[in-house]
């Protein structure tokens, strides 16, 4: 069987299964297989795809009919234009956490910032390679995590300007930062039932929903986020698309000033911004 005759059998059968996307997610699953470049797969059509190789593009292949998602397949996902490690202990991040990251970069570049569960330390990661004189400390409750986003760090040559943190948010976190980002679980207990299979079957479920009205992760980030925002510092969460009114409630109560919602590409709800209280905070 040649890479050609691989990837139009790949094609049809994640078609017959559902799947989304079916051409792209088997040119990925090939290509990973082969050992090779996706974008070797047109000049090289005509090479013989070995017995190896095969075998491990037909599992590739149940696990993706099966609703397993591309990226956990291939353990990495593309994000801010940078290849990030996940494994089963964090999220498979989203393209729509990026709009976190444009709000923060439309910002003042900080000198400390703070990443509040980290997971594979998407956030955290990018934005110091995209500030390279910036440092930060990057927190989860996830030892693995941790280590998925300390691979990451040195992946993407930050590692000497990471500090990871075994916390439970705030907990162990001492000082002031100018900037404090965070994508906390936010999923409503009611809403779990509803998440796609590719979602609530591969994603970690603490990850995904402190449970209940999805928002006690806010109440404990706007109840100490007072006491370590420098003065000027920023406040950037990612939120659920209905959340926004809630979230940004519970920010002016704490008593967080410049509260604001702002939308991602798709015009929904997606990120909550504030600054500390007052120039002396």
């Amino acid at each position: 069987m040649t890479l050609r005759e691989a990837l139009a059998a790949g094609t049809r059968r994640l078609t017959e299964a559902g799947a989304e996307a079916p051409a792209r997610a088997a040119r990925a699953l090939l290509a990973e297989a082969a050992g090779i470049a996706a974008d070797r797969l047109v000049p090289e059509a005509g090479s013989p795809l070995p017995d190896a190789a095969r075998a491990a593009y037909d599992g590739y292949l149940d696990r993706h009919a099966a609703g397993e998602p591309v990226a956990r397949i291939l353990g990495r996902r593309v994000f801010w234009g940078r290849d990030f490690a996940i494994s089963p202990d964090v999220l498979d991040p989203r393209a729509e956490t990026e709009t976190l990251v444009a709000r923060a970069l439309d910002g003042p570049a900080p000198t400390r910032l703070l990443d509040l569960g980290t997971g594979s330390g998407v956030l955290a990661v990018t934005l110091l390679a995209e500030w390279p004189e910036a440092c930060a400390v990057a927190t989860d409750v996830s030892r693995a995590a941790l280590a998925v986003a300390g691979r990451n760090a040195r992946a993407h040559g930050v590692a000497d300007r990471l500090h990871l943190l075994a916390s439970d948010w705030f907990g162990s976190v001492s000082g002031r930062f100018d900037l404090v980002v965070a994508n906390p679980p936010y999923v409503t207990a009611a809403e779990m039932a509803e998440l796609p299979r590719a979602v609530a079957g591969h994603d970690p479920h603490g990850a995904l929903t402190p449970g209940g009205d999805g928002l006690s992760a806010y109440r404990a980030i706007a109840a100490d986020a007072p006491g370590h925002l420098a003065a000027g510092g920023r406040l950037l969460v990612e939120i659920g698309w209905r959340q926004g009114a809630d979230v940004a409630a519970i920010f002016r109560a704490a008593g967080l000033r410049d509260v604001a919602v702002h939308a991602d590409m798709a015009g929904r709800d997606r990120v909550v911004s504030a600054c500390s209280a007052a120039a002396g905070a």
